[in-house]
């Protein structure tokens, strides 16, 4: 992806994965966000998700200190919900992609979301985002 990141950069765990694994591609797509003042978020889930025993503790900290941890409030939840219903999809298997659709959808525009899943963002938020596999 070259066209610039202008807006928000949201990371699906996947994307924070590679972040925090230090992958080259991910890395630099999120620099040339930062260098075009693009905030760069997750959701408060995604680190949850992310976490895994062989991970480098300062390095998944010090990753999380650089990005915005957006909470999962009463209205992203409510939102992810709904977003759920409007897609035909389960909560027991796509809430995590849900919380986190809801999260990027009242992030400034424009949204940008990295993620393992583009089928399923896709579903969750439409044309309101675009998607970028990761």
């Amino acid at each position: 992806m070259t066209d610039p990141i202008v807006g928000t950069l949201v990371l699906d765990c996947e994307g924070l994965s590679k972040l925090i694994s230090d992958d080259r591609g991910v890395v630099a797509l999120v620099g040339r966000a930062r260098d075009h003042g693009a905030h760069v978020v997750t959701s408060a889930v995604t680190p949850v998700e992310a976490r895994h025993p062989k991970v480098n503790q300062a390095r998944f900290d010090w990753v999380l200190s650089r990005i915005d941890i957006s909470p999962v409030s009463d209205d992203i939840s409510r939102s992810a919900s709904k977003l759920l219903g409007a897609a035909g999809l389960h909560g027991h298997k796509y809430a995590l992609d849900a919380i986190l659709s809801a999260t990027a959808l009242v992030c400034r525009p424009p949204v940008v979301v990295l993620t393992s899943d583009p089928e399923d963002i896709t579903a969750l938020c439409g044309p309101r985002v675009r998607v970028v596999r990761v």
